[in-house]
């Protein structure tokens, strides 16, 4: 769903993106967009202040970032800078301007970013997981006591995501003096991290990160927000059957997880860590 709720986009293995219309309860097609020569896989929306976007990654190695203009959907921009399929895609927080992150198979991940003016510049990440990348998520832009950066401006956040890989590994990025250097690796899944998800800030001063992976657990990362403190880990649940994707609602206490056993559970996560179904 785009930011007000009232379209719907989705992606397929027969390689179309098409939007939705939401009114009264229904879906009327209001675009069938053609550009991917794979399966694809995501779709994000970028925030409103920057007009109706739309991003989508696909086997065929694609990121293509959608403009609508005068009610008429066409590509804006294609980056094809990846040697396997890209897997994930995530927008920054606004705060930050126009930044989409890029997960692929060739375990490197790509940052592409525009001021506005028409023209993209990328950063790429290479080998940030080895044999592949398999999701990324931002973490929230909120000036807090949360995970302070000791080379920014006082109440400044810096710039951070997360990706899950196929080496096991739940990873932590952030931005120091333009470069994207790896702050924390996290160990805690014993196969394939298949989704990961910063969950968003509601004015607490620590940070939680939500992992799922083909060894069937849904894990929760947590770090207090005090200088230099580590991240700490609980598993919320263990499941019958590979877990493929975790989303958190926009309070942060809900998350949505689904599976192979093609089911989708809403878990309650309170601030110690216990849960629900």
């Amino acid at each position: 769903m785009d930011y007000y709720g009232t379209r719907l986009a989705t992606c397929s293995s027969d390689r179309s993106v098409k939007i939705f219309d939401v009114k009264n309860g229904t879906q009327i097609l209001a675009a069938d967009l053609r550009g991917h020569e794979g399966p694809v896989w995501q779709v994000a929306w970028a925030h409103p202040m920057f007009g109706n976007l739309l991003a989508s990654c696909s086997y065929d190695r694609k990121v293509i970032i959608w403009k609508e203009t005068s009610g008429q959907w066409n590509k804006l921009y294609e980056y094809a800078n990846h040697d396997s399929s890209v897997n994930s895609i995530s927008w920054a927080p606004h705060d930050y301007g126009l930044m989409l992150t890029c997960g692929s198979s060739d375990g490197a991940v790509s940052i592409i970013f525009s001021s506005g003016d028409g023209n993209w510049e990328t950063k790429k990440i290479t080998n940030a997981h080895t044999i592949g990348c398999n999701a990324v998520s931002w973490a929230p832009a909120v000036a807090s006591c949360s995970l302070p950066d000791q080379n920014s401006s006082a109440g400044k956040p810096s710039k951070r995501f997360v990706t899950g890989g196929c080496d096991n590994l739940v990873k932590i990025w952030r931005e120091d003096e333009g470069q994207w250097m790896e702050e924390q690796k996290l160990e805690g899944h014993s196969d394939w991290v298949r989704d990961v998800a910063w969950a968003p800030s509601i004015g607490l001063p620590h940070q939680i990160i939500a992992s799922c992976s083909q060894d069937r657990r849904v894990i929760i990362w947590r770090n207090d927000g005090v200088t230099g403190s580590a991240w700490t880990s609980v598993i919320l649940h263990t499941f019958d059957d590979v877990v493929w994707h975790v989303s958190w609602s926009v309070t942060g206490n809900i998350l949505a997880v689904s599976g192979g056993d093609n089911k989708v559970r809403g878990l309650r996560v309170s601030y110690a860590v216990t849960t629900r179904e």
